[in-house]
Order: C-alpha cells, then sequence, then structure tokens
C-alpha cells in the first residue's frame, strides 16, 4: 500500500482530478439558516448566493471536530501512512482538531498548508508526485511544510460585503471600496489574509490587470502547473483570465476550477484568482 494523501474540501479541486489522483476528501457543513448542508455533495455557490440575497444573512462555516477527524484517519489509515493537507490554521481551528485527532495514530502527519482554496490544491498535486516517488508520509509532510513557503495564493473580489460580514474586514474598508467603487486584491501571507491592491473599473477588465500584475510580481512561478479558480465569473472575467495565462504561455497545464461552498460562503460573488508554486527559476 502507498501513503495516503487526503485533505479537506477547501482544496477546491475538481471531484474527477481527486478519483484521478486517488485522494480522500473530508467535507466541510455549510449551514443556510437551520439547514445543514454537506460541501461539494448537496451544496453550490448558487444556492448560497440565492440565500445570501433572499435572507441578507451569511452562511456559517463549522470547524471540521476533533471526532469526525479520528473517524475520517481510522477510515483511511494504511500501513505506509497518512498525510492530511488542511486548511490555513489562520482561517480555521480545523487544523488544530485535525492535529489532535492525529497524535491517536502512529503514522498521520497532519500538514497546516497556511493557504486557501486551490493554494491547498497545489500541495495536494505535489504531495501525490512525491508519493508516487515513493516517499515515505513523514518525508511528503516535511517537503509540503518546507514548499508550501513559496505558494503564491491571492484573488480579486468584486465586493467585501461577504468579508464584511464574516468579519474579516471593517466598516471603513467596505464603504471605502463600495464608494469608490475598488475592487482588492487578496494575497495570503503567512496562513492569513490580506489587502494587496485595489483595483478600478468593470470587473473584466480589474481580472486582466490582476493577472497581468500578479505574475509580474511573482515573477518565478514553478511552471509544472497553476489554477484559475473563481467563485463565479462572467464570461469576460474567465476569457480575461484564461487570455493572459495564454499569453504568458509557460504553464505547461493551467487548471480552470470553481471554488467550493466553503471557500464562496467567505469571498463571494464574481472572485477569481490565479495560484501557482513560485519557486521556479
Amino acid at each position: 500500500m502507498a501513503v495516503k494523501i487526503t485533505c479537506d474540501s477547501s482544496t477546491d479541486l475538481t471531484k474527477e482530478l481527486y478519483e484521478q489522483l486517488n485522494v480522500s476528501v473530508l467535507p466541510f457543513t455549510i449551514t443556510l439558516g437551520d439547514q445543514v448542508y454537506t460541501d461539494t455533495k448537496d451544496i453550490d455557490s448558487e444556492k448560497i448566493f440565492k440565500y445570501v440575497e433572499q435572507t441578507k444573512v451569511l452562511p456559517k462555516t463549522s470547524a471540521i471536530n476533533e471526532f469526525t477527524f479520528e473517524e475520517f484517519f481510522n477510515e483511511h489509515n494504511s500501513k505506509d501512512g497518512v498525510v492530511f493537507i488542511s486548511i490555513s490554521s489562520r482561517a480555521s481551528s480545523s487544523y488544530s482538531n485535525a492535529l489532535n485527532a492525529s497524535k491517536k495514530f502512529d503514522n498521520v502527519h497532519v500538514v497546516d498548508s497556511y493557504s486557501l482554496s486551490t493554494g491547498g490544491g497545489l500541495l495536494v498535486l505535489y504531495a501525490c508526485e512525491l508519493r508516487d516517488q515513493g516517499l515515505s508520509a513523514k518525508e511528503i509532510a516535511e517537503k509540503l511544510n518546507e514548499r508550501k513557503k513559496h505558494i503564491q495564493a491571492s484573488f480579486v473580489i468584486d465586493k467585501l460585503d461577504y468579508l464584511y460580514k464574516g468579519g474579516r474586514c471593517n466598516a471603513v474598508q467596505r464603504f471605502g471600496a463600495n464608494l469608490l467603487k475598488l475592487h482588492p486584491s487578496i494575497l495570503l501571507r503567512d496562513g492569513a489574509m490580506g489587502v494587496n491592491k485595489k483595483y478600478r473599473g468593470k470587473m473584466a477588465d480589474c481580472t486582466t490587470n490582476y493577472f497581468k500584475e500578479t505574475l509580474k510580481d511573482f515573477n518565478t512561478p514553478c511552471l509544472d502547473y497553476c489554477f484559475i479558480t473563481y467563485s463565479s465569473a462572467t464570461e469576460d472575467m474567465l476569457n480575461n483570465a484564461k487570455a493572459v495565462v495564454n499569453e504568458f504561455g509557460k504553464f505547461k497545464k493551467v487548471y480552470v476550477t470553481k471554488a467550493g461552498a466553503t471557500i464562496t460562503s467567505h469571498c463571494g460573488q464574481n472572485t477569481i484568482g490565479l495560484l501557482y508554486f513560485n519557486d521556479g527559476k
């Protein structure tokens, strides 16, 4: 048996990719009113947007508890060990719960991705490469912890409403951004979200500028693969994003993925990002 690679549903890879890579996923839950849904199974972004529009209430996401992690690790345990890739510890207590649960097993290694969405997905792909090379679970975890420092994970957001309602920006920031029709780009630094730049104008044009500036500012990408990930996007936004990446023309593989319900619950509509390892030469 090979090392088992696992993750939570915030990594936002496609169902087909998880299956192709033989990765097992532990989903978060999302609460809309009195209804509890399971990420990747019975809820999507459109259901979230409709709920928020009707109720003006943000969905609630809950950290995965320690008991659930114990059951998951027990189910997927293998003699060669388990590696679990978690959402950033600075975004959820899920990581600490996973770490506590892992201590009850001999060979379960929990990695704090220090990232969100397909930032964690990058680590999943890398972990599978290392698994296929025959590395041990401990070796894989060590290499993931080293390489996560080089993840470029960022997004440009249409409005700050969801981040404001979720307590991730204050009322002054939200008022200023909405009044001036600014679209902030959010960058993950040391596992936490922060505003990097602000763009003005139509989201399609902002998408073009954000993608170009990201590739310019983080200009030593690993060219094996990158992600274009979005919660929702107009056709123009997606076309402009793809056009910039195609013009760059150096990535061997470009994955276009839609964010799951967990990430969408916090970023809202018309959020799109470019994510890659920035450790190339």
